[in-house]
């Protein structure tokens, strides 16, 4: 069932997506997802936000991968890839995280707090990378905060859109404000 639910997530929000699509579009018995999951549809949603969270961080260090690498160039280079992804997926939301986050974060803490940890998660990767870069500690973790918002606000304004017009341009204003980040150490 957790290979399928990021997907649903994504595509129809956590309140669209019911315990008996998860378990039909996985194959598997209905009474498995209740063995898996005694907490029902909350608990297998916060372990997707964590997992699908995890795998999104892997992407940080991917783009970081050559230490000598322009931070700038390479946090431009990510909004980029994003937006191909964006189009690729007919403009979808590819992140699961963010979906849920503005859906529930009011009405359920249990995903609230998952997808406040995993944004967390990505600015402290992404901090340190920055930091690793010669950005101060503090002015890492600001710089990182702002990528990542930029990042998730792009991809709502061009999926209202249907455009990839807001990720190229916030992948020029990111890659300003690391810029700006670099010049102040």
């Amino acid at each position: 069932m957790r290979p399928w639910t990021p997907g649903l997530f994504r595509r129809q929000g956590y309140a669209a997506t019911g315990m008996k699509q998860i378990v039909a579009e996985a194959g598997d018995p209905y009474g498995s997802a209740y063995h898996f999951f005694p907490g029902g549809k909350a608990q297998l949603g916060e372990e997707v936000i964590r997992t699908s969270g995890a795998a999104y961080l892997e992407l940080i260090g991917s783009l970081f991968a050559d230490p000598g690498a322009d931070p700038a160039a390479a946090t431009a280079a990510a909004f980029t890839g994003a937006a191909e992804t964006l189009r690729e997926l007919d403009f979808a939301d590819p992140c699961p995280i963010a979906t849920v986050a503005l859906e529930v974060a009011g009405t359920h803490e249990g995903l609230r707090r998952a997808t406040a940890d995993v944004f967390a998660s990505w600015i402290e990767a992404l901090a340190t990378r920055y930091a690793g870069a010669g950005i101060g500690t503090d002015t890492a973790r600001d710089t990182a905060g702002s990528v990542i918002a930029l990042l998730e606000g792009a991809f709502m304004l061009a999926r209202a859109a249907h455009d990839t017009a807001p990720v190229r341009t916030a992948a020029r204003a990111a890659a300003a404000v690391v810029r700006d980040a670099l010049e102040s150490g």
